[in-house]
């Protein structure tokens, strides 16, 4: 099993998750988070005053999948996220150990 981590663009969040729901993914996570990479932010005017905006806006989308899912559901979510501009994101894919179903106590791929 893998976890793949992608930080997106908030707007395409509904298109990546779209696109993973094609794949037969249904869990996902979503957290809304902060951060600058090669865009390293930019300046806005806010009544007259010119600030600088250092972290800017990103939704992380994590999911747990079996190995013959993931190459599937890098391509979705990168053909749902790419804009062609700076900041579309990136993708994060490690290996998962162990994962344990609370409520049942399922484990590793039945659990997922």
């Amino acid at each position: 099993m893998k976890k793949i981590e992608a930080i997106i663009k908030p707007f395409k969040l509904d298109e990546v998750r779209e696109s993973l729901s094609e794949l037969g993914i249904s869990g996902l996570t979503v957290t809304e988070v902060k951060g600058f990479g090669r865009q390293k932010g930019h300046t806005e005017l806010y009544r007259g005053a010119e600030y600088v905006v250092d972290f800017l806006p990103k939704a992380k989308i994590e999911v747990v999948i079996s190995d013959d899912k993931v190459e599937a559901a890098i391509e979705a979510i990168i053909k749902a996220a790419h804009t062609g501009k700076i900041g579309d994101g990136k993708i994060f894919v490690t290996p998962v150990e162990h994962v344990v179903r609370i409520r049942t106590g399922e484990i590793n791929d039945e659990a997922v």
